[in-house]
């Protein structure tokens, strides 16, 4: 059951049938896509005494939390990919391929002084209607240390319709590369700010996973997943987003479908597309990519053989997606003016290419001021350390039971 458009959508999808061409077939001239302001801040540990001094002198730097939160409703989308059994070297999975709770329970806490009147905490964790309370629970976390991190501060999983009495249907103005719009949990349009925290890694299907690929997982799996209902959305997620992937098949019948069903069915052809359409149809207002603990070789220990745990000591922070992942971009030691046969995007169309494309913001670093640690000092070389097995966990990550 999807709920009636508001006037917003209502113009915004007029706008995209309107404009429903191939957008691979159109004309690639356009307005300067927007830059926005990039904060670097050095973070060698997720001390709450290291960590929230840092991340409050990033924000202060970006102009303030208080003028973009104030008396608002905040989302926030974090990043839980994969089951949390799922292990690198052993490590906990905030090490490596979780958005760390400490650094979700420090934007929180300081959204909280900055006047938010409610923080929603949100993701679709793979395959599951469990609350993200039990889901954070295997992997050992203290669900209270982020919900008592500022008061009205709350989870939801939007993996299905959850608390909601229907899906919020979202349009992607520009018209879209696969979808025109998107059937998604409520709490994506019921807020005022969304936020995407994201963690620092690469990816094997789309070259990196910054803050505009972490809004994949806003996606509902009742949906766009595997076992999806065909003509209305499940009842319960069963599966991955293997048609999203893929394209072998489309989306519960309810929601909008393809606009080019007999399109590529590549997934590094759909995927950074997708994501294009998902970060046009629900705008990021301020993205965080945290990498003081990460890994290198892709987005999950499931990838390949040749990962490692790493400490780049590193948090990005921005108002538009593109501008900040372009930042991450360098941070990492790759081009973000690079394209299609380039690393990271050696078999992948790049995903800020195509934003930039159409108007979404700017991947070229001479536009976007960088404020705070600068990109030199701030860098950490992931593409030297491509193909290196790993030797010993990363200084500071110690092992746990």
């Amino acid at each position: 059951m999807t709920c009636r458009q508001s006037r917003r959508n209502f113009l915004t999808s007029s706008a995209a049938a309107l404009s429903g061409a191939w957008i691979g077939e159109r004309n690639p001239a356009r307005a300067a896509a927007p830059a926005s302001p990039v904060a670097i801040a050095r973070c060698r540990s997720y001390t709450p005494g290291e960590l929230l001094p840092a991340m409050t002198r990033m924000f202060d730097r970006l102009g303030g939390l208080a003028r973009l939160v104030k008396g608002k409703t905040v989302a926030v989308k974090i990043n839980l990919t994969g089951s949390p059994t799922y292990r690198l070297h052993y490590l906990p999975v905030e090490d490596t391929h979780y958005t760390h709770p400490q650094v979700i329970a420090a934007a929180a806490h300081l959204m909280g002084r900055a006047g938010a009147k409610r923080i929603r905490i949100l993701e679709s964790p793979w395959s599951t209607a469990d609350p993200v309370e039990e889901y954070v629970l295997q992997a050992n976390w203290e669900p209270r240390d982020i919900l008592g991190a500022a008061p009205n501060v709350e989870f939801e999983n939007t993996n299905y319709l959850g608390r909601g009495k229907c899906y919020s249907r979202l349009t992607v103005p520009f018209g879209g590369y696969v979808y025109p719009a998107f059937d998604l949990n409520h709490s994506y349009e019921d807020c005022d700010v969304f936020v995407s925290i994201a963690k620092m890694k690469e990816h094997a299907t789309a070259g990196v996973t910054l803050s505009m690929k972490n809004c994949f997982g806003i996606t509902p799996c009742t949906i766009y997943g595997t076992g999806a209902g065909i003509d209305e959305p499940s009842l319960i997620p069963k599966g991955g987003r293997g048609p999203i992937h893929a394209g072998d098949r489309g989306p519960s019948k309810s929601a909008p479908q393809e606009l080019h069903p007999d399109g590529p069915k590549r997934d590094t052809y759909r995927v950074p597309r997708t994501v294009v359409d998902l970060n046009a149809a629900r705008p990021v207002h301020l993205a965080i990519v945290e990498g003081i603990r990460t890994m290198t070789g892709g987005e999950g220990p499931w990838v390949n053989e040749d990962l490692q745990a790493v400490a780049p000591g590193v948090i990005v922070a921005g108002l538009n997606p593109v501008c900040t992942d372009a930042v991450c971009m360098a941070v990492m030691g790759f081009d973000p003016l690079a394209d299609r046969g380039t690393a990271p995007f050696e078999a992948c169309d790049s995903t800020l290419k195509l934003a930039e494309d159409v108007g979404l913001g700017t991947r070229d670093l001479s536009r976007i001021e960088v404020v705070g640690a600068g990109i030199a000092e701030a860098k950490f070389d992931f593409a030297a350390m491509r193909g290196k097995r790993r030797s010993a966990p990363p200084q500071g990550a110690a092992r746990r039971g």
